[in-house]
């Protein structure tokens, strides 16, 4: 397994409960959780406590291809930070930070060994990004 970190990060012009709230609540990702315009998240489930299950379906508005992102809570600490193992083994870690009215959030996550790092980092960034807006616009 690769054993490369790749981090994705934002700041974010809102109050660090409303961006975890939006982070993981499942009526919030399905609004934000896709990297491309011609994707999706039809749905979403978050079992959020240490052992519980994450899952959203991600696929193309046209239908020609779909997967579940499935993880496990391995840590969290509400508001604050969480940490997760995907179904790959591969291990994510992301983390608020206040700075006066804006929230930081960083993801360091494990490469995977099929894409590119630097498309890795552009499509996890890209859904970031979308949580940013998504999350300053609401």
């Amino acid at each position: 397994m690769n054993t490369e970190k790749i981090t994705v990060e934002a700041i974010i012009a809102a109050h660090p409960t409303k961006v975890w709230d939006y982070y993981t609540q499942p009526e919030h990702i399905t609004k934000w959780n896709f990297a491309d315009p011609s994707w999706h998240c039809p749905n979403a489930e978050n079992d959020l406590r240490v052992g519980g299950k994450y899952k959203a379906r991600m696929e193309a508005k046209d239908g020609s291809f779909g997967f579940d992102f499935v993880t496990i809570y391995t840590h969290l600490d509400e508001g604050i930070s969480m940490s997760y193992e995907m179904e790959d083994g591969r291990k994510a870690d992301v983390s608020l930070e206040a700075n006066g009215d804006t929230t930081q959030i960083k993801v360091v996550f494990d490469a995977e060994n099929e894409n590119p790092i630097e498309l890795q980092k552009g499509g996890w960034q890209s859904i970031l990004n979308n949580f940013k807006q998504y999350t300053e616009e609401n």
